[in-house]
């Protein structure tokens, strides 16, 4: 393998890209509803450029911002910044072309997405330092996600309504839901270096309760959506694997056994973004 494809490597696997399955549905979700179908082929490729960039500069931002910690913490000690195979300098110049990039697709899509830009990159930024100060940061996260459906819905309507607030509101919760599951992994490390979490603030049981409700607010918000766009019958067997994902998922999860998070982390929550971007396709197709 050449320099430039072992370095390549390195800034995907730094950047987790196989984990942009979780977001990307939820924007093609929301880009089909807006458009009653599908979306203009410049549409969807601006789309795509957005959200890669977006994603890309937040997880560069988060790892330099983190370096310290992720240094300290056993399980992420292994990450490309803290044993120096990636500098910071470079990271710093690969944040700024991924959100310079960003800007570019939301310049191509329309002015109120060049507008709104940049308060999904503070979003994102500021996302990065609360778990420093309040257990609410799951919820920061799930506001920064959340900017794919509604980025998503801009980029194709030119502007903003309420209409997709349930399938943003949706988000915010699924990506709390699982994000507090992630964070049962970190417990006592948290616990240790003084960080904030649902986990270290109410212990594994309430977690795993509160991960569960998370999730079940998020269900009827798709619901809603749902009933809201009128949506035809290929979503609703879609919603009927989702309900299963999310029991099955919960289930992998118990207070005396965490081994299978990973699975549960991954696996699951591709799979159900995945499936309400498939069915939703399918019935705009049929």
């Amino acid at each position: 393998m050449s320099a430039v494809s072992q370095k390549i490597s390195l800034y995907l696997r730094m950047i987790k890209f196989s984990h942009s399955i979780f977001a990307l549905p939820f924007a093609f979700t929301s880009a089909l509803i807006a458009a009653s179908g599908i979306p203009a082929p410049r549409q969807i490729f601006w789309i795509v450029v957005a959200m890669v960039g977006a994603r890309s500069g937040a997880m560069g931002m988060n790892r330099i911002i983190d370096r310290k910690i992720d240094a300290a913490n056993p399980r992420t000690a292994g990450r490309e910044l803290p044993r120096g195979v990636i500098g910071v300098g470079e990271t710093v110049f690969f944040v700024a072309v991924s959100f310079g990039f960003m800007v570019f697709a939301a310049y191509m899509l329309n002015p109120l997405c060049l507008m709104l830009s940049p308060v999904a990159i503070a979003v994102l930024f500021l996302y990065s330092f609360t778990k420093r100060f309040t257990w609410a940061s799951h919820f920061v996260l799930g506001l920064a996600i959340s900017a794919s459906p509604l980025g998503a819905w801009i980029a194709v309507r030119g502007s903003f309504t309420a209409e997709i607030i349930p399938l943003a509101a949706a988000v915010i919760f699924w990506l709390a839901g699982f994000d507090v599951l992630y964070a049962l992994q970190d417990l006592e490390f948290d616990r240790s270096y003084g960080l904030y979490s649902i986990p270290r603030r109410f212990g594994i049981r309430k977690s795993l309760y509160i991960a569960r409700t998370f999730h079940g607010i998020s269900y009827l918000l798709l619901v809603l959506n749902g009933l809201l766009f009128n949506l035809g019958r290929a979503y609703w067997i879609g919603m009927l694997i989702v309900a299963g994902l999310f029991v099955y998922e919960h289930s992998l999860i118990k207070e005396s056994d965490l081994s299978r998070l990973d699975m549960a982390f991954l696996n699951m929550n591709g799979y159900i973004s995945m499936t309400i971007f498939i069915f939703t396709l399918i019935g705009f197709a049929a």
